[in-house]
């Protein structure tokens, strides 16, 4: 049968046929790395898509059962600072249960927020475990320690321990399609994973929350290594070498405050200083880090914490305390540096949701609609011109410079003042019935039409056959 003659169902299904194989992958997903030698052990460790994984090894882990009274009853127990919910469900229907802990953890408010995911992969069990750990130790040193205040009083924190149950059931790498969710998203140089009919529930689930939430940054839990890992994870060609955002040197920034709190991670022979950009390592495709960086305006960090996969139970402590001053002063140095503040309309006196830009940086991060908040993410020690925009406003800029605390700054805009008027009420008047009304001159009319009306008045009884007939002729209309 000729190629052309194929019915396209038929390719379709075939496509997915093919999709829906296993393959190997490393521990960030997307394509394989190749064992040239380079990698030593973390190579043979990154590529074990389905370890033999023994109820022996898995013994002391919680279950997803487990996991879930364990995040219930924290919301019971700490429920002054907590609040649970959850983004949708697994594959095989299991809730995708989310904490989030905040002063005011039921209220929006204009403070950064963040957000931790564990479990993408389902045999890389550590991230939830360590998850609960720092839950729990929030919870309790809450008005105790200076830096659980810190991050309770100053911004929400929201935490998905498991993002992958059924993998974790199965004890395999994959969802319960044996789909890679850290290759299921949206990809900027191939289109392979923009079919959304095929997108896994779990990854729509995470894109959902995007949309709902206005994060700042985050970070996924991974095991199999032990470096921080920072965008992009790929390239244009698929070349392995270092290829940087626009935010290259805040990631880095960020990628080390997390590696020089960890009890060994900077000490790393594999990677300097205990951090690596993602291309560099090895290039992936469809990775949830970039897809958040471009299309949340969210800084994401991919945090290896862990040599070993599965770890024993009884070393899960030890995991957490070398990981816990990492874990809390990434959450703080959102609070403690950058640059934030909120985008006013100058004519309203309402926040609204504009951009901010820093010159020389090509990116943008956009203020929250509810409060018109912001919260930039840079490199402390540097001076910065800082840009806020928005369409129909005229924009503003400023010079600051960012020593080791954050720096508050708010913008009012004004209004460009061309506008074309009628558009937004409804008016179908053609292009010679437009008028582009400059704020200057809104006195001028005021005065026109006030002296119309008073020739109206004055006159009215010697015209009024003249002016009837006027009145109701057919006229276009015309919004003032």
């Amino acid at each position: 049968m000729a190629i052309s003659r194929i019915h396209p169902l038929f390719l379709l299904l075939l496509l997915r046929a093919f999709a829906l194989l296993p393959t190997q992958a490393a521990a960030r997903g997307g394509h394989d790395l190749p064992d040239d030698g380079d990698h030593g052990s973390i190579s043979r460790n990154l590529l074990q898509d389905k370890p033999h994984i023994t109820e022996e090894m898995a013994r002391g882990y919680m279950s997803n059962a487990e996991l879930e009274i364990a995040v219930h009853a924290f919301g019971s127990r700490c429920s002054n600072i907590s609040r649970i919910y959850s983004i949708g469900k697994s594959v095989n229907d299991f809730p995708l249960w989310v904490i989030e802990i905040s002063d005011k953890p039921r209220q929006r408010e204009a403070e950064p927020a963040f957000k931790f995911i564990g479990n993408v992969h389902g045999d890389e069990p550590v991230g939830r475990e360590v998850l609960m750990h720092l839950a729990n130790w929030l919870c309790d040193n809450y008005r105790k320690d200076p830096l659980a205040t810190l991050i309770v009083e100053n911004m929400h924190l929201h935490i998905l321990p498991t993002m992958n149950p059924d993998g974790f059931t199965l004890k395999w790498r994959g969802n319960a399609n044996n789909i890679d969710l850290n290759r299921d998203f949206p990809d900027q140089f191939f289109s392979v994973n923009n079919d959304i009919n095929y997108r896994q529930p779990e990854t729509r689930a995470i894109m959902n929350w995007i949309k709902q939430e206005h994060f700042t940054a985050s970070a996924s839990l991974h095991g199999g290594a032990l470096v921080a890992n920072y965008p992009w994870d790929g390239t244009k060609d698929t070349g392995k070498r270092y290829y940087g955002c626009p935010d290259d040197k805040t990631f880095q920034h960020m990628a080390s405050v997390y590696s020089q709190s960890h009890y060994n991670m900077s000490l790393s022979k594999e990677f300097e200083g205990g951090i690596t950009n993602g291309a560099f390592w090895y290039p992936i495709y469809g990775g949830m880090q970039d897809w958040n960086y471009i299309h949340g305006g969210c800084f994401e960090l991919t945090l290896e914490i862990s040599d070993t996969k599965w770890p024993k139970a009884a070393e899960l402590p030890v995991i957490w305390e070398h990981n816990r001053m990492s874990m809390l002063n990434l959450l703080a140095s959102l609070i403690k540096s950058g640059v934030h503040g909120r985008i006013f309309a100058a004519d309203t006196g309402r926040p609204i949701p504009g951009s901010v830009t820093i010159k020389g940086i090509d990116s943008k991060v956009r203020a929250s609609r509810t409060f018109g908040d912001y919260h930039r993410i840079i490199v402390p020690g540097e001076k910065y011109d800082v840009m806020a925009s928005m369409e129909g406003f005229r924009p503003k800029s400023t010079r600051i410079v960012l020593e080791q605390g954050a720096v508050n700054l708010d913008f009012i805009l004004d209004p460009d003042g061309a506008d074309v008027l009628g558009n937004d009420y409804g008016c179908r008047c053609g292009n010679d019935m437009m008028f582009h009304v400059q704020e200057a001159h809104i006195w001028l009319y005021l005065l026109i039409l006030c002296v119309l009306l008073t020739l109206y008045l004055v006159f009215k009884r010697k015209t009024a056959s003249r002016l009837l007939a006027y009145r109701y002729s057919p006229r276009r209309p015309v919004a003032v």
